[in-house]
């Protein structure tokens, strides 16, 4: 057995394992670095970091929230280009952490954790890697995320197409599309941005659409190498913008996630208006109004989606698709539609509804029983019977409204406060207690039935039940104020010597 290297500066019996090295891993051996904690390794099983931002290189990728609130607090970055960075600038800011904080030597790249089983009696977790090495850590951080795996569409005839196929989140780059009939199935947030981006390159774009989707203005604009220049030298102005930008979305938060139509149709107006705006022909407009409440799926941002369907080389569908065949799609009304090229936007496999891979607790429970009926977690991060394990944007820990990171963030505090009193006591492990874990979750179930995705639409926020175990009902404020503090008195503190 092996396991991950100690610097003379941590204790011997500390070994840290990291899962995942995107935005949650990356911030998290960052804070370790900086606590002077250097016995952590990050495992990725791909071959480079990133995570989301590494997976998704589609035309048009761009992150929906401001790039000065999509950054981390600890680490903010004056040379943001655009008011909402693309995939690769944020990419290459992770890279750049990476390098700054000297994070290489401690990385695991190409390296998949495919089991993970609890050894009491040592209080360690037992690691194997799918090249079958175990690894033991006494601290195990879960920053695997929920959108990883890309959902195929269960359609007939898909395995059939003859053309070119690929997913958003697997976009093939070396296909050149220039000229080509392209038809694209879906209509959520990566289908908003990839569709306006390739419609004047193909020779026609179909867009499949199952359900219509409320879209706002984005706002998106450049800034300036002054603008630029003024922010890393005056640091306060880009804390500023950091605050006005958060604090704005928390000020909209009830209109998207509060069962509350009358806010609801505040917003709906906006949205409504815009596409008023982008839209001149009228039955078109018709088929682009969306037939649910706002908010009750994800809001989308766009500045030039709806307009892109005037163009005469872009058709929007709205029939149910029937079968894919080897040259194109048939649709219920008997159409069929020619194409070259496929573009699967049909979002991901939600990785909440089970364990990533097996993972064995206490007394030889599996993570996949104790979510049976759910996944559920103390404050979205702990589960009881799996001691030191910690999930970073686990369960109910998703935001409808704001930076994704603001959660982060309060995970990884709450994280290093069960560090330090593990340290600090010489303690084997900290266990949640199963029944602060669920008053917990009592609390967080009981208020969905007064947030909008319980107003009826379907939607990936929702488990096959119809409970939702994704998204925090309420303010990332209230969040970040329950989270970050590790309150032992939640816990089970076990001593070494027990």
């Amino acid at each position: 057995m092996t396991t991950p290297r100690l610097s003379r500066s941590s204790p011997p019996d500390l070994p840290i394992a990291i899962i995942g090295a995107g935005f949650a891993g990356i911030g998290t051996a960052i804070q370790l670095r900086k606590a002077g904690i250097n016995s952590f390794t990050l495992f990725e099983r791909a071959d480079e970091i990133g995570g989301t931002w590494r997976d998704n290189s589609y035309p048009g990728c761009a992150c929906d929230v401001p790039s000065h609130v999509y950054s981390f607090s600890f680490e903010p970055n004056p040379g943001w280009t655009r008011t909402f960075a693309g995939s690769a600038e944020i990419q290459d800011y992770l890279l750049g952490l990476v390098e700054k904080w000297k994070l290489r030597p401690q990385l695991r790249l190409g390296t998949e954790i495919v089991d993970a089983r609890f050894d009491e009696a040592a209080g360690v977790w037992i690691l194997t890697t799918d090249a079958d090495e175990q690894i033991r850590a006494r601290i195990v951080v879960s920053g695997v995320g929920g959108l990883v795996d890309p959902a195929l569409p269960d359609i007939k005839g898909l395995e059939s197409f003859r053309g070119e196929l690929f997913h958003t989140a697997r976009w093939n780059h070396e296909v050149d599309i220039t000229g080509k009939k392209v038809g694209v199935i879906g209509t959520g947030a990566s289908a908003v941005q990839v569709v306006p981006s390739i419609a004047a390159q193909v020779e026609t774009l179909t867009v499949f659409q199952r359900t219509a989707a409320w879209v706002m203005p984005k706002g998106d604009r450049v800034y300036s190498e002054a603008t630029r220049r003024r922010l890393a030298r005056f640091p306060a102005l880009l804390r500023l913008s950091r605050f006005v930008k958060y604090w704005l979305s928390e000020l909209v938060g009830p209109m998207v996630f509060l069962d509350a139509p009358r806010l609801s149709r505040l917003a709906e107006k906006g949205s409504l208006a815009h596409l008023h705006r982008s839209v001149q022909d009228p039955e078109l407009r018709e088929k682009l109004t969306p037939r649910f409440q706002f908010g009750c799926k994800r809001i989308l941002i766009s500045d030039d989606y709806w307009s892109t369907f005037e163009r005469e080389n872009v058709e929007l569908v709205t029939d149910a698709i029937d079968e894919i065949r080897p040259d194109g799609i048939r649709t219920r009304d008997g159409a069929f539609h020619e194409l070259d090229a496929l573009v699967l936007a049909t979002g991901f496999a939600l990785g909440l509804a089970a364990a990533p891979f097996p993972v064995t607790g206490l007394g030889g429970h599996s993570l996949d029983d104790a979510w049976k009926d759910g996944a559920v977690a103390y404050k979205g991060m702990t589960v009881a019977g799996f001691p030191n394990w910690f999930i970073l944007m686990g369960p109910n820990t998703g935001p409808g409204h704001t930076s994704v990171l603001v959660y982060t963030e309060a995970q990884i505090q709450h994280l290093m406060g069960a560090i330090a009193k593990i340290r600090r006591q010489g303690l084997k492990y900290v266990d949640v207690r199963q029944t602060a874990q669920n008053a917990y979750n009592e609390g967080i179930q009981g208020r969905m039935k007064h947030m909008v995705w319980s107003s009826g639409c379907n939607s990936w926020y929702l488990s096959d039940d119809g409970s939702n175990h994704s998204l925090y009902p309420g303010f990332a404020a209230e969040y970040v104020a329950r989270a970050r503090h590790f309150n032992p008195s939640h816990y089970r503190l076990v001593p070494t010597d027990e």
